[in-house]
């Protein structure tokens, strides 16, 4: 079908239904679900993990599977059914009218062939172009997606790109044939927020650029607000509510939005005063459904005998017929009633000084050609001169893009590397050169670790009750097995899981289940420091309330240190009560959280928080995207590590930036920030992020 004759609407799915058949039983994945895509408009469908969004993408490009079948409802693209096309049909139509971006890059990328082969074959098959002007497409196509030195990226294997660079040719590839749609699921969930500000700004530029329809699945409220018109929120398999991104996000009206709302951390959020709101319960399984309402059981405004009887239709709201809401109460609800709060937690005092690092280096030796071994040592610097302190019940965020040093810095703080230079002490003991299989068990048990991925710390095969109980026998903690049984029954209750979960497997827990275990050994042995690295980010947004509020609870308990690595800047300025930001190895800035949110900042911390999505209509913010990739620490530039992409490196005078590492400066209240700019520069900069008509609370 050529591309300009339709003026419909591109995509429009109308009562979708869509179930996957298993020997036992039928079980039913969308249902119901109904949403358009209009020309050149980009529609955001969100919802937690589980919720169909995918298998809505998976239904429109008719790749179910050989389990999965559409029961109901239809597709429709340009007008036309896509259940009803032919195989050879649907072929004509993915791809070049069609085209998807997966959230992993390197699964649509062959790695045995360069780039400019992959991007060429598209219009070869698809429109039928010859080589050299595939060849010139495909480097228009490049440009266009901001990639550096276009010739030398075409030429170079994926292996040789960045993960920002790869998603960007991916993205390329998809715009190769100009499709009149893209489906683009969760494209920046595995990257870096600048990278992701980066990504996104991109997506819109080209949408408008080639009047393409997109239809963006992510869990990431800010995302769809920044990228899209209209917004469908979905939960356990249905579409719940429907409208333009200022009627959901300014005036919603289902319960579940305002759940999700309420369990992400907004700027003015409070960890004491108005600690997060985590949706009570969990996601029903698909054969498991409760009748009428699927949000039902998790509901606060659920009533037996209405909500819980037969089948609940989409309606319009009164008034606005764009504006629909899957509840039968919706119309009763008040929806602008303040929060009731919960109570209000106090904030432990901070202590003693329980951990100093001083002037700490880490570098590696790498051979120069690696693969082959022999040719010269090159030094990869991970760490450079950290000098910091972290005190009891205090909370420092560790925050950096991938690559700055974070990780590092967590293996050498527990053993499993060992520092190159500097101190680390703890409790005025010098731990910074002793390897793990050195440390002594109760300096083991001090320093623990809650993991990024739940997924890859448990061990398939033992019960979650023997994992913890391990890891107190490791710790030397009880006199008998009696003893670390009862202990582990309360370090179930510490982190809110049913004692009946000791003797559950691993597969049988959710990812924040799971999350939960790993933090319950963390604190198995009373641990006077968690290094959590990204604990949060694998998890959904409901969960991810929940976990965090979980860990500031028992910190409050405990008197715990929790040095919190992330990129997320939203949890980080909910949560933290300092913040330490890395770049390529340095400490570029530290200050509480009040000091390193608020003007002056360092140019790195600038970009960092203008790149955060928030969720909010009302926040107004600056717009910074970081050009360019971070620099590899193997072969980092002169003078100041982020000068390469600093956008005020031209108000310092001469070559200052290229040819010296800038001084430590201390700024009023041991604020400490690492840069060349003048005074006069720091002292006239604006926020970043303001709350529009609405003051910060």
């Amino acid at each position: 079908m050529p591309k300009t004759d339709y003026d419909g609407p591109i995509l429009e799915i109308d009562k979708l239904s869509i179930s996957f058949f298993t020997r036992l039983r039928e079980i039913p994945a969308v249902m119901d679900f109904s949403v358009s895509v209009k020309p050149g408009e980009a529609v955001g469908l969100v919802g937690e993990s589980g919720c169909g969004k995918s298998t809505v993408a998976l239904g429109v490009m008719q790749d179910l599977g050989k389990n999965g079948r559409i029961v109901g409802g239809s597709i429709k693209f340009k007008g036309q059914d896509l259940g009803e096309m032919s195989d050879a049909e649907l072929r004509s139509i993915r791809g070049s009218e069609i085209a998807m971006i997966y959230q992993e890059p390197m699964a649509s990328l062959n790695p045995a062939m360069k780039i400019g082969r992959q991007l060429m074959e598209v219009p070869m098959i698809h429109a039928g172009m010859s080589e050299k002007e595939a060849y010139d497409r495909a480097l228009m196509v490049v440009t266009d997606v901001k990639l550096p030195d276009p010739k030398r990226i075409l030429e170079a294997y994926p292996h040789q790109l960045s993960g920002g660079q790869q998603q960007r040719i991916v993205i390329a590839m998809a715009l190769m044939s100009e499709p009149s749609l893209l489906i683009l699921d969760e494209p920046t969930t595995a990257l870096d927020v600048t990278v992701e500000a980066a990504v996104v700004e991109l997506v819109k530029d080209l949408g408008k650029k080639y009047g393409t329809s997109m239809l963006f699945i992510s869990h990431n409220l800010g995302l769809v607000l920044e990228t899209c018109d209209r917004i469908c929120v979905m939960y356990s398999g249905e579409a719940v509510e429907r409208g333009s991104i200022e009627d959901v996000f300014d005036e919603m009206q289902h319960p579940y939005t305002q759940a999700l709302f309420r369990s992400i951390p907004l700027p003015g959020a409070d960890k004491n005063a108005r600690p997060l709101i985590a949706i009570p319960g969990n996601f029903p399984l698909p054969h498991e459904r409760p009748k009428g309402c699927n949000f039902g059981p998790r509901c606060d405004y659920f009533e037996a005998g209405r909500c819980d009887q037969g089948y609940i239709p989409m309606q319009d709201v009164q008034g606005n017929e764009r504006h629909a809401t899957r509840c039968v109460k919706f119309d009763e609800i008040d929806w602008q009633a303040p929060l009731e709060l919960a109570e209000v937690k106090k904030k432990g005092e901070i202590g003693e000084v329980v951990l100093r690092i001083d002037n700490l280096k880490k570098y590696y030796q790498v051979a120069a050609n690696a693969m082959f071994g022999g040719g010269d040592t090159k030094v990869v610097k991970a760490n450079e001169t950290l000098s910091f302190e972290a005190r009891e019940s205090e909370t420092l965020a560790i925050v950096g893009e991938s690559g700055c040093g974070k990780s590092t810095f967590a293996k050498v703080l527990m053993g499993l590397e060992t520092a190159t230079d500097g101190t680390i002490t703890l409790d005025g003991e010098g731990i910074g050169d002793v390897p793990i299989e050195n440390r002594t068990t109760q300096n083991v048990a001090d320093i623990q670790m809650v993991f990024q991925n739940p997924f890859d710390t448990l061990n398939p095969s033992m019960t979650v009750g023997r994992q913890i109980v391990r890891a107190l026998e490791i710790f030397k903690i009880g006199k008998s097995e009696k003893d670390r049984w009862q202990r582990m029954l309360e370090l179930l209750d510490l982190v809110k899981l049913p004692r009946e979960f000791a003797t559950r497997m691993p597969r049988q827990l959710s990812g924040g289940q799971k999350q939960r275990v790993g933090i319950a050994r963390a604190f198995a042995g009373d641990a006077r420091i968690v290094v959590a690295d990204e604990p949060v980010s694998a998890l959904d947004v409901s969960v991810q309330a929940a976990v965090t509020d979980l860990l500031m609870e028992i910190q409050r308990e405990q008197k715990t240190t929790l040095l919190f690595i992330s990129h997320d800047l939203s949890i980080v300025r909910y949560l933290s009560d300092r913040v330490m930001v890395m770049y390529l190895g340095h400490v570029v800035e530290l200050g509480t959280t009040d000091q390193v949110f608020s003007p002056p900042y360092h140019p790195y911390t600038e970009a960092l928080l203008s790149a955060v999505p928030i969720a909010d209509t009302k926040v107004k913010k600056k717009h910074i995207v970081l050009e360019g990739d971070i620099p590899s620490a193997m072969n980092p530039p002169s003078g100041c590590p982020f000068q390469t992409r600093c956008g005020w490196k031209s108000k310092v005078a001469g070559n200052l930036c290229e040819t010296e590492v800038p001084p430590v400066r201390m700024l009023e209240g041991q604020h400490q920030i690492k840069c060349h700019l003048p005074q006069a520069e720091f002292d006239g900069m604006e926020p970043v992020i303001e709350m529009g008509d609405v003051a910060a609370e």
